[in-house]
């Protein structure tokens, strides 16, 4: 039987093949340490495995409610209203997600209409972006400046037009480390104000912020508020990618247009690992502690590449880390990278292939998400170039 291929026409017909997938590809050919990808390479709380094991022995096995299970809901609505003071409502506000990506899918697919505008500040992740075109959307840049990914917001401002569906942001900000200041969401609830444009928020890394960047989370803003839809990951929060849960929340009407999406989608996620979320997180030490515990290992890296040729401005939050190489070499950032990989042993992420028009500003991202022995052994080859 023939296979039908010659009428079909690509929805994504330019996606080239993540960087990520590269860079972990070398790293894996070669040997080399792998500080490419954003996991970690130690393993989640035992305590957590244990709730887990535990609800699988108890017999949550099937089919989780298509929100997720109330009482974590319940524990998320009060976590967030703990932390900045903003009110949702566990029953029709609230809905957990195969990951953070799933749910930013999810909300772009419930809005955005062919021919709407999303603006997008590059250095953008990577899934943003195949999810609005899939959409029939725009993606509009606004790229964020030099070295220390500053915003110009009167350039953001001028990109609002009648089109602009929908603004993403992501802070703390990967691939930078960059956090957004209130400064910076006020600006950004200013330009917003007396439009019907929505906000997206990534706040993957909202707990792993360093020397005193208080994660400024969009449901700190009234207005703010009111139009966003914030996405979160336990994945990056308790050291379990692999488990890929996360979770949204954005104000009734909004929700109940992502959950359409949703239910259709994957309809539930993980069960016996929502209840052991739901248990998990009644002890906010649990994530409130990850900023010093990520700061030691950033302040270890740092100190133990301190001899190097390598610059550096320390990452404000995530956990990681660019590497300025102006000093050593002029080389292209993504060739750079592959080379390290290849000679050295030691796999980063180029910076460039997040920018507008691949800009270089000669940088490549580490993450510090690692042993204290694979971080130290990272620096020595650092200190070796």
């Amino acid at each position: 039987m023939a296979l039908i291929s010659s009428g079909l026409t690509s929805k994504l017909p330019n996606l080239p093949t993540s960087i990520f997938t590269i860079m972990s590809g070398l790293a894996k050919q070669h040997n080399a340490l792998n500080l490419s990808q954003g996991f970690p390479n130690f393993n989640t709380d035992n305590t957590l495995i244990e709730l887990v094991t535990k609800a699988m022995k108890e017999g949550h096995n099937q089919y989780a409610p298509m929100k997720g299970i109330f009482a974590l809901r319940e524990v998320i609505a009060k976590k967030i209203e703990s932390l900045y003071k903003a009110k949702y409502d566990p029953g029709f506000e609230i809905t957990i997600t195969v990951g953070a990506t799933e749910a930013i899918y999810s909300s772009i697919s419930a809005f955005v209409w062919p021919g709407d505008e999303v603006i997008v500040f590059k250095p953008a992740y990577d899934c943003y972006e195949p999810a609005i075109i899939t959409n029939g959307g725009k993606p509009v840049f606004v790229q964020m400046e030099g070295k220390e990914y500053s915003i110009d917001w009167d350039a953001f401002k001028s990109k609002l037009n009648d089109k602009t569906r929908m603004v993403i942001i992501n802070s703390p900000h990967n691939p930078s480390g960059r956090v957004f200041s209130r400064v910076d969401m006020l600006k950004l609830q200013e330009c917003l104000q007396g439009t019907n444009v929505l906000l997206l928020s990534d706040e993957a890394y909202e707990h792993i912020t360093f020397d005193g960047n208080n994660h400024q989370s969009a449901a700190l803003f009234p207005d703010l508020f009111s139009r966003s839809i914030i996405c979160a990951s336990f994945g990056k929060t308790f050291h379990s990618t692999g488990w890929k849960m996360g979770y949204c929340v954005a104000p009734k009407a909004l929700m109940k247009e992502i959950q359409k999406i949703h239910e259709f989608n994957v309809f539930s996620v993980n069960h016996p690992v929502q209840v052991a979320l739901a248990i998990y997180l009644e002890e906010p030490q649990n994530y409130l502690g990850l900023g010093a515990y990520f700061q030691k290992k950033r302040d270890l890296f740092l100190n133990a590449i301190s001899s190097s040729r390598f610059k550096y401005i320390p990452s404000q939050g995530t956990y990681f880390q660019l590497l300025d190489y102006a000093a050593i070499t002029d080389e292209y950032d993504v060739e750079l990278a592959k080379r390290l990989t290849v000679e050295k042993g030691l796999a980063s992420i180029p910076i460039s292939v997040f920018n507008c028009n691949g800009e270089d500003n000669g940088q490549l991202r580490f993450c510090f998400a690692k042993t204290d022995e694979t971080l130290l052994e990272a620096a020595k080859i650092l200190c070796s170039i």
